[in-house]
């Protein structure tokens, strides 16, 4: 989302990092576990596995953890069963928002997202209501100290992506969506495992956002993250400096 590194500076402030590592783990094993089901159950095979167990090693996931959620999803069919469902909406100021989330129950959780949008002044909308002021994008990050900036623009250029953005000690590469896995191990190949790698929606243009609605479509995310069922949420909106620095206060 514009403003990212800004707005996880301020989730960061929150002293709550113990409780999301918990609902990251269960997110990121949701997702090893519809991956596992929807390709081979080898990470060697499957791009989408590939990068599920990425992300559990980004966060510090047992090994033990990531090998057992592959095993129950290649079973026999056992445990849950997982949907893709996506919802799309406006926050506070006309902020666009898109929901990606992974359920077993398809009327619990859009009741739960129409929930969060209502109680914070927003709006659930239709299917493509707002995503086509958005592009889908692959994106991979390194910290910097991986790499000269000229070597790691070389690196991904040659692997087809379209562009390298230094943010906040990070290296930021983009790259359309049908590119992605063979951007990310190409670079693998080179770098080592990436920081993360994932594919997210990019806003085309952006809401400035104040301080009061600032708030209000932060806890709005905040309400949505923390939600089981939801992955990811992508939203348009930008976060002055100045802003930021008050709310991180």
């Amino acid at each position: 989302m514009a403003g990212h590194s800004k707005f996880k500076n301020i989730m960061h402030r929150k002293g709550a990092q113990d409780a999301r590592r918990a609902r990251d783990f269960a997110k990121i094993i949701r997702e090893i576990t519809v991956a596992a089901k929807t390709g081979l159950p080898d990470p060697a095979f499957n791009p989408r596995l590939r990068a599920a167990v990425a992300a559990a090693r980004a966060v510090n996931m047992p090994k033990d953890n990531v090998d057992r959620a592959i095993k129950k999803a290649a079973g026999s069919g056992e445990g849950d069963s997982f949907q893709e469902v996506r919802y799309e909406g406006y926050g506070t100021a006309g902020v666009a928002i898109i929901v990606e989330a992974l359920t077993d129950n398809r009327n619990r959780t859009a009741s739960d997202v129409r929930a969060a949008f209502n109680k914070y002044g927003g709006s659930l909308g239709e299917m493509n209501s707002v995503s086509f002021m958005f592009e889908r994008l692959g994106v991979i990050t390194y910290p910097e100290s991986v790499a000269e900036y000229d070597a790691m623009f070389e690196a991904a250029i040659e692997a087809e992506a379209e562009n390298v953005d230094l943010v906040d000690g990070y290296y930021e590469i983009t790259c359309p969506m049908g590119n992605f896995f063979a951007v990310r191990d190409a670079l693998e190949s080179k770098f080592s495992d990436p920081e993360s790698a994932k594919i997210e929606w990019r806003p085309s243009n952006t809401v400035t956002l104040t301080e009061d609605n600032a708030q209000t479509l932060l806890k709005l995310i905040d309400t949505l993250e923390d939600h089981d069922d939801v992955q990811n949420v992508f939203a348009n909106f930008d976060l002055p400096d100045d802003v930021a620095e008050r709310l991180s206060v």
